[in-house]
């Protein structure tokens, strides 16, 4: 038995999300329906919990950068 990638089927989607779905296929290069497969498997990926520590959400720093010290922290504290 032969299996196709691809299948077709009738889907009832807003007119609206429609439109943007052709936009960014445009923008993309893409055919709609490609544009609307990658957002629906984007959805579904599980993501990452963001860190929180004591209520405040903690941001991943960019790789490289460096790691701020106490001595920099006062000295812009002091700049203002």
């Amino acid at each position: 038995m032969r299996y196709h990638k691809y299948m077709r089927t009738t889907l009832d989607i807003d007119e609206d999300l429609i439109g943007v779905a052709k936009q960014l296929a445009a923008q993309r290069k893409q055919s709609a329906g490609r544009v609307i497969s990658d957002l629906v498997r984007e959805a579904l990926t599980p993501k990452k919990a963001p860190l929180i520590r004591n209520g405040i959400r903690l941001f991943q720093p960019k790789p490289g950068a460096k790691r701020p010290t106490l001595e920099l922290i006062n000295q812009l504290r002091d700049e203002q």
